[in-house]
């Protein structure tokens, strides 16, 4: 599997899962501390190529992600869930840890950042309400399940219904995925 795109990975160990699983290149942020430096080197890599922002499945992850996409807008993302970053040690995330299939899952299932220009979601805030993605006992694992079917990666509520936003998650796709959860809790998977 050939990206086009340069991905955007945190570290050494991130570019080497990446190249163990497709033919990539990319840019390493080096942690979290983001040189500016590296913004201008992603700026130029999506004026000529694309960029992917394959960052892992935690808070400075997240952090890197927002820097990113705030600093050079129309990034897409790939997103990989914590089970599949989860080293088989305890307390260590990340993409390095991930198997080959489940980082081309993720970068098959890219999704594209609108910025500013997106008409949005056509979901209201209502119906994250009412589905108990925003409050309740289980909103936590319902956003997290909701972010692994739909492939936005897991967020807090006010981040969640703003990816459904930058990602332009409409309402037979959130249907669709909110229908699985459900059914998946029913059972009690």
């Amino acid at each position: 599997m050939r990206i086009k795109e340069c991905i955007v990975v945190e570290g050494k160990d991130d570019t080497a899962a990446v190249k163990r699983a497709v033919d990539a290149d990319t840019i390493e942020t080096n942690g979290s501390a983001i040189g500016e430096s590296v913004l201008q080197r992603i700026e130029l890599a999506n004026e000529r190529r694309g960029v992917i922002i394959f960052t892992d499945p935690d808070t400075p992850g997240e952090r890197i992600r927002r820097i990113v996409s705030e600093r050079v807008p129309g990034c897409k993302h790939a997103f990989i869930t914590k089970t599949m970053a989860a080293s088989k040690f305890k307390g260590s995330l990340g993409i390095e840890h991930a198997s080959p299939e489940h980082i081309q899952e993720a970068l098959a299932a890219v999704r594209e950042d609108y910025g500013n220009s997106r008409p949005g979601s056509d979901i209201p805030h209502g119906d994250l309400i009412a589905a108990g993605l925003l409050a309740g006992p289980n909103a936590k694992r319902r956003r997290e399940q909701m972010g692994e079917k739909l492939k936005i990666g897991y967020a807090n509520g006010k981040q969640f219904q703003k990816r459904l936003d930058i990602f332009q998650i409409q309402k037979e796709e959130f249907a669709k995925a909110m229908k699985e959860v459900l059914e998946e809790e029913d059972r009690g998977v």
